[in-house]
C-alpha cells in the first residue's frame, strides 16, 4: 500500500509513503522508520560499487539486526533501534522485514524471471510486505484487507517494471517474463536497442493491461480506510494508474522518455481522490 508522490527520486522506493504530510501525525514517525530500513537495504543490494558478495554480506549484516529485534535483544544501529520500537509498538510482524531482506538478496543474484509466476513471487516479498507493514502500523489488519493491499502493491511494483525497462537493461535486470517476451516475438536485443515495434507494443499493453486490472482489484481498500489514510491510498492508486495511461499514450516507448507523473498531472489525481472519498 504505497504511495505516489512527485518529489520521490527514480531509484528509491518511489511508490513509498515517506511519512507523507498528508497522513495523521501519529503514523509519520513509525513509517519514516519503516522507509529508512528499507531503503537503506535496497541501497545496499543496488548502489555503490560493491561485489555481489560484499553487497550480500551487508544484507546478511541487517538480517542479523532483525534476529536481535525478534529475540528482544537491543538492536546496535539507530536505525533498526528505530524500527525495534515499531515493530513493538505495532505487532509488526518481523518476517515481513526479512522478506524484503530477501527480495533486495535476490536483486543480487537473480536478473530474469522465467514466467509471471514468478515474478509474482518476487513482489509478494519485495513490495507486499510494505502494505502489509502500513496496516499493522494503522491498526488496520484482517484478512480482506491484506488481500487488497497485496494486490495494490503487486501492481505499484510491477508499473515500476514497466516504466523502468531502460533503467533496469542497463543494471542487467529484465523483470518482463521470459516466456511472455518468446510469446510476443520481443527478444533482448530488442530491449538493448530500444526498439518500439508492433511486437514489443503487443506486449507492453498486455503487461499494463493485467496491471490495470490487479490495481483496480485493490483499489476498494482506500475506501474501507478512514480519512487521510484512505485519502492518501486513493492518490496511490489514480497515480498509478496515470502512470499506465502514459504508458498507453506515449506507444509503450519507454526508451526515449519515462513516463512519470508531472506536476500538471496532480490536481487532476487529486480531485479524482477527493470525489470518491
Amino acid at each position: 500500500m504505497m504511495s505516489v508522490t512527485p518529489q520521490q527520486s527514480v531509484e528509491h522506493y518511489e511508490n513509498f509513503p515517506v511519512a507523507s504530510i498528508l497522513l495523521p501525525r501519529r503514523f509519520r514517525k513509525p513509517v519514516a522508520a519503516v522507509y529508512h530500513f528499507a531503503r537503506h537495504a535496497d541501497d545496499l543490494a543496488d548502489e555503490g560499487d560493491a561485489t555481489p558478495a560484499e553487497r550480500l554480506a551487508a544484507l546478511g549484516e541487517c538480517s542479523a539486526e532483525l534476529a536481535r529485534i525478534e529475540a528482544g535483544e537491543d538492536a546496535e544501529t539507530a536505525r533498526y533501534r528505530a524500527l525495534a520500537t515499531v515493530v513493538r509498538d505495532y505487532g509488526v510482524p518481523v518476517s515481513l522485514c526479512e522478506d524484503l531482506l530477501s527480495a533486495f538478496r535476490q536483486d543480487v543474484t537473480q536478473s530474469r524471471y522465467a514466467d509471471f509466476g514468478e515474478l509474482v513471487q518476487y513482489c509478494r516479498r519485495s513490495a507486499n510486505p510494505v502494505g502489509r507493514i502500513l496496516l499493522h502500523i494503522f491498526g488496520a489488519v484482517n484478512p480482506r484487507h491484506l488481500a487488497m493491499s497485496d494486490g495494490i502493491c503487486t501492481a505499484l511494483q510491477l508499473v515500476n517494471f514497466w516504466q523502468d525497462v531502460a533503467i533496469d537493461w542497463a543494471k542487467d535486470r529484465v523483470y518482463l517474463p521470459q516466456d511472455e517476451l518468446a510469446r510476443f516475438g520481443v527478444t533482448e536485443a530488442q530491449i538493448a536497442e530500444g526498439r518500439v515495434d508492433v511486437a514489443w507494443q503487443r506486449l507492453m499493453r498486455f503487461q499494463v493491461d493485467r496491471t490495470r486490472r490487479m490495481l483496480k482489484a485493490g483499489a476498494p481498500l482506500a475506501n474501507a480506510l478512514p480519512g487521510r489514510v484512505g485519502f492518501e491510498l486513493r492518490l496511490t492508486v489514480l497515480g498509478a494508474a496515470t502512470v499506465l495511461d502514459k504508458l498507453d499514450a506515449c506507444g509503450y516507448d519507454v526508451f526515449r522518455r519515462r513516463p512519470v507523473l508531472g506536476k500538471g498531472d496532480w490536481p487532476r489525481i487529486l480531485w479524482r481522490a477527493w470525489r470518491k472519498k
